[in-house]
């Protein structure tokens, strides 16, 4: 595995599957050759993630590629460092996600963001799900946090509860 020129390659992938996307190509299975997978595994990544990124990238512009590599950095951080390189066996079941409209301390959406993002650290997102979705990002917008930065707090943070005085003191401040 190269790290230093991990970014470089991520950019190439991400590029492809924007690319791959706009002509017409659909369904994450056929964007990447074996060699492209693999290297991607080996991050802690999975050709769904740059799917998904593609597919909203078409249709709505963002994500863009620096929203994108700072996502898939700290997942790359986790699974390379906490993980030891080692996939979770786990998915997190889409049916068990608290509600669009659920709260925690006032903060709509954030009960639903959380366990995707844990899911999201873990690499445990099932293919329907994908963490920085177009609801994510009215939630990231609406309280000026990046996605990449709300993914690294959720993952030093020892709780709900203590995200939830993150978010609530960066939404004061702006």
């Amino acid at each position: 595995m190269k790290h230093f020129t991990f970014a470089a390659a991520f950019r190439a992938l991400y590029d492809k599957a924007v690319a791959s996307y706009s002509r017409g190509q659909r369904g994450a299975a056929s964007f990447f050759s074996p060699a492209e997978t693999a290297f991607l595994a080996a991050n802690g990544i999975s050709a769904q993630h740059l799917y998904d990124y593609a597919e909203d990238f078409a249709q709505e512009g963002m994500p863009d590629f620096g929203t994108a590599i700072g996502i898939e950095l700290v997942r790359r951080d986790y699974f390379l460092n906490v993980q030891h390189g080692r996939p979770s066996p786990l998915v997190l079941d889409s049916a068990g996600l608290p509600s669009r409209g659920a709260t925690l301390h006032g903060i709509a959406w954030l009960p639903r963001l959380l366990p995707k993002a844990r899911a999201k650290l873990r690499g445990e997102l099932a293919p329907s799900l994908m963490y920085s979705c177009g609801g994510d990002r009215t939630f990231f917008q609406a309280h000026d946090i990046h996605p990449a930065e709300f993914l690294s707090v959720v993952w030093r943070s020892p709780d709900d509860d203590a995200v939830a005085a993150w978010v609530a003191a960066r939404t004061a401040a702006k």
